[in-house]
């Protein structure tokens, strides 16, 4: 009895994941994942239990590239509102065959799921949620850090940045001419560079 062919789980939930975002939960065959994994029905099943285990899996490792991602980025600011007007900013200067140049997988996939597949959907709120804190801590340290005012709400300046995120990765996996693609980074860079001037203002 032959054995099954060893398989690299890191680059099979990669390989998933990068099918997943592209084509969505509904529209991914198991032929698709048999072409794009390597691997034949059973294996893909021994390995992953089920399509939507699988996809489970990688939502998790998006949101976990993801969340890792922007905190290198932060990491490397000079300022947490500098950081974040970058991080528009960004989006202007990737390349051509970068991933992030799609629309947001959980933002996709709530759009795809919320009908039919309720714990993929659940998933995909609990990942935006986390990132939603992600950005509120960032706007939190800014407050702190003297370049909000005292009176600044984190949580709802969160909500404006994780939207503006949203409708820019929408404008950009539309194909927005790099001309007005890179305004509209600017012009959202500059809302958050905004809040600075307002901040040093209300001490004055």
């Amino acid at each position: 009895m032959s054995r099954a062919a060893p398989y690299d789980r890191e680059a099979a939930l990669d390989a998933a994941m990068a099918l997943f975002w592209d084509k969505g939960f509904h529209a991914t065959s198991l032929k698709d994942l048999e072409a794009t994994l390597g691997m034949k029905p059973g294996s893909i099943y021994a390995a992953f239990t089920s399509k939507e285990t699988l996809y489970l899996l990688a939502l998790e490792r998006y949101f976990a590239k993801s969340r890792a991602g922007f905190r290198a980025h932060m990491a490397r600011a000079e300022s947490p509102l500098s950081g974040l007007a970058d991080h528009f900013r960004s989006y202007a200067r990737m390349r051509p065959d970068d991933m992030a140049r799609r629309a947001c997988m959980l933002t996709k996939t709530l759009v795809d799921t919320r009908a039919t597949d309720p714990a993929i959907a659940a998933a995909s709120q609990e990942y935006m949620q986390a990132m939603h804190k992600e950005f509120a801590a960032v706007f939190t340290a800014a407050r702190d850090a003297g370049e909000l005012a005292d009176d600044a709400d984190p949580d709802r300046l969160a909500r404006r940045f994780q939207a503006n995120v949203a409708a820019l990765r929408l404008a950009l996996h539309q194909g927005m001419a790099p001309t007005g693609f890179a305004d509209l980074a600017e012009d959202m860079a500059q809302e958050v560079e905004s809040l600075h001037y307002r901040g040093l203002a209300d001490r004055l």
